[in-house]
């Protein structure tokens, strides 16, 4: 495996995913990391205080910190920033800052042989027509902008040899921030504590009935491990390059029912859901069935088992929503 050389850079260092890859770094004795965010008056700024890192750096400074003297001795970079609202309406704004600034970031690593991991999506797949294999982006038809800002790097950046990857439905600590956006695990958690009850959203498509849409669940401490392997996977292997684009998920399609399940039974409460209409602006965007194709990530030596759903679901709830502890906080 590559070592990883002089420092680290993690952008989105406070996020769900950047934070956990900062803390897998951490548990590997890596802390040579500079941690880049856009922090503002929520509560990011609380996922980086159990973890070591060398330094931070505001996003909009980080093009300038990358040409000082400090910035030369980054050899790594897990560019996991970026606005992931897949309702945000302001395009000027997705294209700025998960379009122009991921290609400026790109430019400035290949040029100096610098190891580039960056943070797609796996909402590019949009309705799944075409497929969710990693070996095509040009057919896709993503269904929101945030989507259709990922997949234009992916379509951008086909030729630059660097490590895409696709995140599927990721969940874990250190995602209170993120509000509505928050995944399902800790929305139901919330929701059945303060209710009984848990809301889904009814089915409006005929092959699916309600709560039994299919979404690839993966936990955050597996996403993370994933990451890193792509940071320090060699760039060849038996003559063939490892760049390229991968799907990072469990594998495993699994139902709205299949995830809440554990959660009533965690909380000693008895299975209740009620099913709610899906707001309009929803109904033609969303995705009903998700599933990461694996087989390219595995063909390149990633043998890890990965958690299954309902002991990850446990992991997260029992030691970290319920005692409210964030990543490096476990003990």
């Amino acid at each position: 495996m590559r070592l990883f050389e002089g420092k680290i850079l993690v952008t989105g260092g406070a996020g769900l995913i950047g934070s956990a890859v900062v803390w897998a770094l951490n548990c590997l004795e890596f802390e040579n990391i500079i941690v880049c965010d856009r922090l503002s008056n929520d509560d990011r700024y609380k996922n980086l205080i159990p973890l070591r890192f060398h330094d931070y750096v505001d996003a909009d400074d980080l093009l300038t910190y990358l040409k000082s003297p400090e910035g030369t001795h980054i050899k790594t970079i897990f560019h996991l920033g970026a606005c992931a609202n897949t309702a945000e309406s302001d395009c000027r704004f997705l294209m700025k800052n998960n379009f122009e600034f991921t290609k400026n970031l790109a430019h400035h690593a290949v040029e100096r042989g610098i190891r580039f991991v960056y943070a797609s999506s796996a909402a590019t797949y949009g309705d799944g027509q075409q497929g969710m294999n990693d070996d095509g982006v040009e057919k896709l038809r993503p269904l929101n902008m945030y989507a259709y800002s990922k997949q234009l790097f992916d379509v951008y950046s086909r030729n630059m040899k660097l490590y895409g990857i696709k995140y599927f439905n990721v969940f874990g600590p250190n995602e209170n921030h993120k509000s509505c956006m928050m995944s399902m695990v800790a929305r139901a958690y919330q929701q059945i504590r303060e209710t009984g009850k848990v809301k889904l959203f009814k089915s409006y498509h005929s092959q699916y009935a309600d709560g039994y849409q299919k979404r690839d669940f993966l936990y955050v401490k597996d996403a993370a491990d994933m990451t890193i392997f792509l940071g320090s996977v060699p760039e060849k292997i038996d003559g063939h390059e490892t760049t390229g684009i991968y799907n990072c998920g469990s594998g495993i399609a699994s139902s709205w029912i299949d995830l809440v399940g554990p959660i009533f039974e965690i909380l000693g409460r008895p299975h209740c859901i009620e099913f709610i209409e899906m707001p309009e602006v929803l109904r033609e965007k969303y995705q009903y069935y998700t599933c990461a194709n694996i087989r390219k990530l595995r063909s390149i030596g990633y043998k890890r088992p990965l958690m299954p759903l309902r002991e990850a679901v446990t992991d997260y709830i029992a030691n970290y929503l319920i005692p409210k502890k964030r990543l490096g906080e476990e003990y």
